[in-house]
This record gives structure tokens, sequence and C-alpha cells, in this order.
């Protein structure tokens, strides 16, 4: 194929994106076996969690006066107080914005009755079929809870799925020995208590096993915050080196840490209540090196800690970085962010991933990365075209297949 013309670049690298089929490798959502589970549609998504807290820099009213209005009176307070009475210019806004847009709706009505005729007039399959080949997602991967009830009766009947959707053993609780999780483990006969004495350990690995095998899981997952130590003194930090990462090891399947959430700061904005700290990349650092026939998945939640991942995943190949998550999925933050790891790690790494907990973010996430990573990535061709180089459209088409979907399933060693 001929080389691509330096001024026709970054149409290019535009066109090829947009028909690049892409896997979320870390989403909230579900298919529609899941019932109640997936979120989906205009009011979910005016009500998210990030709108919820934008919304409370403006309104006075008492936190429990809005969590008990309906569903649709809260989104009608939503859309209010951050569409109507004042320009909508966060991101979050904005992606709220995109999404009715690219679903055909005319914005410049301001009003929601259109979208919720759309969305209503709409089957949950339908839906989703929409919503995956508006934003060009080929397979998302879930984050599968069994510690929650509601979840863990769904596995329990061993639903059929949606090939689309992949499963993750999401742990959060097990690693604290949170009551509930020893109480699930002891019900379905994993004789494992909170004190990890006895044969707590083999009987949590046992269960670890049993489920990663009866999910297909791809990878075990866990949020944490940033007092998070791997060594020290403590049962969580018994149960990461004794429990999950034996049995990772032996599945061969990644341990996904993602770092640097600190809960509830203002509890009354329950998920709106939660902020960010910098965390010890020592923590990292000490896993890759002493376990390097174990696999991590790694995404760090504050600016501050970047550089200091993307360094260490230079110096380790069993660690891959993935995403810009949460409060980092912002354009001026992934511009950053994009840039930085493309300059020290090349194209080894995962540079996005949706983090939806709405079916409907895949839309405005997707849209807006591949715009804004576009535009890095045909910036980066065009530096190194200056010593010479040139590329043709073939070789940037297998460039935008391992950053969107081909890294992931190769560190997996799955496809």
């Amino acid at each position: 194929m001929k080389p691509v013309k330096r001024e026709e670049m970054g149409q290019v690298v535009g066109r090829i994106l947009r028909e690049t089929p892409i896997t979320d490798v870390h989403t909230h959502i579900y298919p529609a076996a899941f019932g109640d589970l997936l979120l989906w549609g205009v009011d979910e998504l005016i009500t998210y969690h990030y709108l919820i807290a934008e919304t409370f820099r403006y309104e006075e009213r008492p936190y429990e006066q809005y969590f008990a209005l309906p569903k649709r009176r809260q989104a009608d307070l939503i859309w209010k107080t951050l569409f109507t009475d004042r320009s909508p210019l966060s991101e979050a806004q904005r992606g709220v914005l995109t999404v009715m847009n690219k679903l055909g709706q005319d914005v410049r009505t301001r009003d929601l009755s259109a979208i919720r005729q759309f969305c209503d007039s709409k089957g949950v399959d339908e839906y989703i079929d929409i919503v995956f080949k508006t934003a060009g997602v080929k397979e998302v991967v879930m984050t599968n809870d069994i510690f929650n009830p509601q979840e863990f009766a769904v596995w329990s009947k061993e639903p059929k799925l949606d090939p689309r959707f992949k499963a993750v053993l999401r742990i959060d609780p097990l690693l604290s020995l949170d009551p509930t999780a020893i109480s699930l483990l002891q019900k379905t006969g994993y004789a494992a208590d909170a004190e990890l004495g006895g044969d707590s350990v083999s009987e949590i690995r046992r269960f670890l096993k049993d489920w990663m095998l009866k999910m297909d899981a791809l990878y075990v997952a866990a949020s944490l915050p940033p007092t998070f130590r791997v060594p020290e003194e403590s049962l969580r930090s018994r149960v990461v080196e004794e429990c999950v990462l034996p049995v990772c090891r032996e599945l061969n399947r990644p341990f996904a840490m993602m770092i640097g959430v600190t809960k509830r700061v203002n509890p009354p904005l329950g998920d709106a209540g939660d902020a960010v700290a910098k965390a010890d990349i020592g923590t990292v650092t000490y896993l890759c090196q002493k376990y390097p026939a174990n696999k991590f998945l790694v995404t760090m939640l504050a600016l501050e800690n970047q550089h200091e991942l993307a360094v260490t995943a230079r110096k380790f190949r069993n660690l891959m970085v993935f995403g810009c998550w949460w409060f980092l999925n912002n354009p001026s933050i992934i511009d950053r962010m994009t840039r930085m790891r493309l300059e020290l790690l090349g194209l080894s790494f995962i540079p996005q991933h949706s983090d939806a907990r709405v079916l409907d973010q895949l839309i405005y996430k997707w849209d807006h990365s591949r715009r804004l990573i576009g535009g890095i990535l045909a910036e980066k061709y065009l530096d190194v075209m200056e010593t010479g180089w040139e590329f043709t459209e073939e070789e940037i088409r297998k460039d935008m297949a391992d950053l969107f979907s081909n890294n992931f399933w190769r560190f997996l060693e799955r496809k």
C-alpha cells in the first residue's frame, strides 16, 4: 500500500479509528438476562452519580429529599439545574448531549420528552443493539460482584449470556474479609472464617477457582483505596498473596487492581460521595517483581500516580496499564496521560475503557475518546514522519486494532 500523506494523516487516523471495533475492558453494564442490574435509558443517564454530584454544587435541598424523589423527578431536577438554568459545559453534561445527538434527538429543543419517548419505545435487547452499534463497541467486560445477592441469584441460575458480555470476578468484600463475603462462602460450602484460621486459605482458593471457572471470568478485579499495601501485616495482604495470586497464576488470569478511590468522603451523597487520593506505586512494583508468573492489569485514580505507573510498566512485562479511570476521564487529563504513555510505552498499553455503569454511556465515552486519542495518535505519526519514516494505512489499522482490542486479548492469552 502507498504511504499516507502528511496532509491526510489526521483524516486517515480518524476514519480508521471510527472503523475499529472496540473491546471495552472494564464496564459495569450487563446483558438483559441480569434484569434490573442493567441500567439504560435517558433517565438513568441523567441521574448518574457524576451529575448528582454536580447538581449539588448548586442545589440546596437536603440530600435525602432528592433521593426520595422518583427517578424521573430526579432527572427533571438535574436537567433543569445543569442543562436549562446554566450552560452544560462539564464533561458529564456534554456526554448526555452527545448520547442524545447520536441517538438522533435534537438537543436544541432542550426537551426531555422526545428522547424519553425514544427510549420507552425500545425493548432492552433492541436498545443494547442500538447502543453497541452507535458506540462502535464489539464486546464489553462486565464487573460481576457475586457478593451482591441480586447478582449471585442470577449466576446461580446459570444464565445464557449474550456473547458480547464477558465476565469478571469482583472480589472487594473478600479482600477485606467482610462479614457478607465470609457468610456467602460458608453458606455455599466453603469453610473459611474472618481470621483466616483453619483451612480458610485453601477454602478461599477453592472458592475463587470454582467461581472463576463457573463464570469464565477473564480476570479477577478489585477497587482499592490509596492506602492499599502489599506486603503488610494485614489480613487483606495475606488474602492477596496467599489466595488470589496463586489461583490467578494457576488459571493464567490477571489480577486487576484499580487503586486510589477514597470511599464515602460525603456519605449522604452515596456513590457520588467518593473521592480520590494519591497511592503508593511501591505495591505495584513489589507484586510485579515478586510474582513474575502473575499478570497485573492496573489503573490508578490519581493524576499524580500516572507517570510512576507508566515508568513501572516499562520495567515489567507482566503489567498492563489500562484506561483513564473515573475522575481522569476528562479531555484535558486524557490528552496529557495518553501523550505521556505513548512517549514512554509506545503501543504497549490499553488507552481507554468506558467504566460505563449506564449502557448509554458507551456512546459518549467512546465518541469523545476516539476523537481525542485519534488526534493525539495522528500528531505522533506526523512527529515520526519528520525523520523520513512512512506509514501505510494497513500499519495504522493494525496499530488501532492493537490499542483498542488486541493488546488486551494478547495479554490474557485468550485470542
